[in-house]
């Protein structure tokens, strides 16, 4: 039981972590980011997330793949131009502005929290 216990509270750990991670990197780039828009490139063949092209404030054209998938809902058409803010020391690290998923950032840090209680709570039982 102590081991299965452990397991759990590590486990929640580790979401609660990634998702606290999330949430801290959504708002650094968005309060502290570089702003700019972004050409939408058409999905490749066997990608399920487009690409997006923009230019870095020293002239540096960057292609990433979108950090959020298109959907039926808020679909990301090829040749849109969306608003992105960027890492000025790693242009790689793009968030999409409006779209930025802090639901399952917070869901991660939910769902650890909870394995952290229930792993604790079997810890007590044995």
């Amino acid at each position: 039981m102590a081991v299965m216990a452990a397991f759990t509270v590590v486990g929640g750990l580790v979401a609660l972590l990634a998702g606290a991670y999330g949430l801290h990197r959504t708002r650094s780039l968005t309060e502290a980011g570089e702003l700019t828009e972004a050409l939408v490139k058409a999905v490749r063949q066997g990608a399920d997330r487009p690409a997006l092209q923009f230019e870095t404030a020293d002239g540096r054209v960057m292609e990433v793949v979108s950090p959020v998938p298109t959907s039926r809902r808020r679909p990301l058409r090829a040749g849109e131009r969306v608003p992105i803010a960027y890492d000025a020391d790693d242009p790689r690290e793009v968030v999409l502005l409006g779209r930025e998923r802090r639901g399952l950032d917070w869901t991660f840090v939910g769902a650890g929290a909870g394995l952290v209680v229930a792993g604790l709570a079997l810890a007590l039982a044995a």
